[in-house]
């Protein structure tokens, strides 16, 4: 039976204007804070919200019955943040792409002053938010890439200078910029995925702006077992390899063995090439 010729026709939503990717793993009390954060967003009906479950064993998963609005994607084990991510872009519909860490809080006018700052520069290919502690004193959040003369250089809380390199913490992106640069490369496992991303924005000349007025909580903190020692120096291995020859990541991976020597289980991840995946 045809419509009644009075009613309109159905008309198809627009896209939604931003994708908030969460990745997670094994941290349910923090998912729950970002997620509750991120429902109470202003323009919430524009941000389509993504978590992919990173193969979680503390119910993580089973959040979401209390999301409806919010597309839970759940691995059978923990991928990685690179693998993780590159799943969560196909998913995204959204012009930009807003990566959060779940142990993050967005103020509720923080995702439209990300965007916003992209809509009106079109040099900006990633905003950061001002990433603040849970007392609200700025949080570490930039610093230079990586070299072989210091591989893990330490964050500072955000100045008012150029970007070169920051924390994926909470980080906006140019959905087509991110899928232009083929998204990301998954020989690195968690380490490695922030550098590699501002490497590539910087080195197409386009700029990371800070957004000052948007601001994030970050409840950092996360032991360092052996295992992400491991995947932190394979990370570093493989960003070298990529941008400055396969002689300077081997450098740098021997090198990681013999000052791994004190940690026979750090060793053993480093010899076997093992990430926090589990992949090699």
């Amino acid at each position: 039976m045809s419509a009644p010729l009075n009613e309109p026709p159905e008309q198809t939503p627009p896209p939604p204007k931003v994708t908030a990717i969460v990745v997670s793993h094994n941290r349910a009390g923090m998912l729950r804070r970002c997620l509750d954060a991120l429902e109470k967003s202003a323009g919430r009906g524009t941000i389509q919200a993504i978590v992919v479950e990173n193969g979680s064993s503390d119910g993580s998963a089973q959040l979401e019955t209390d999301y409806a609005g919010v597309q839970f994607i759940k691995l059978p084990k923990n991928f990685g943040l690179a693998k993780a991510r590159n799943i969560g872009v196909r998913a995204a519909f959204g012009e930009y792409i807003l990566f959060l860490h779940e142990d993050t809080e967005v103020e509720i006018d923080a995702i439209g002053l990300l965007a916003a700052k992209l809509d009106a520069e079109a040099d900006v290919t990633a905003g950061c938010p001002l990433l603040v502690k849970s007392n609200g004193d700025p949080a570490p959040q930039v610093g230079p890439l990586p070299t072989p003369d210091a591989p893990f250089p330490p964050l500072r809380p955000a100045g008012d200078d150029a970007i070169e390199s920051a924390s994926g913490a909470a980080i906006m992106i140019r959905a087509f910029f991110f899928k232009a640069t083929r998204q990301i490369d998954e020989r690195y496992g968690n380490y490695g995925v922030d550098a590699e991303l501002c490497y590539q924005i910087r080195r197409s000349n386009r700029r990371i702006a800070l957004v000052r007025a948007a601001r994030v909580v970050h409840h950092a903190g996360r032991e360092w077992s052996p295992m992400i020692l491991a995947d932190r120096s394979l990370g570093a291995a493989a960003f070298f390899s990529k941008h400055l020859g396969f002689a300077a990541g081997l450098k740098f991976r021997i090198g990681a063995l013999l000052r791994g020597l004190g940690s026979p289980s750090q060793f053993w991840f480093l010899i076997q090439g093992q990430k926090c995946d589990g992949g090699q």
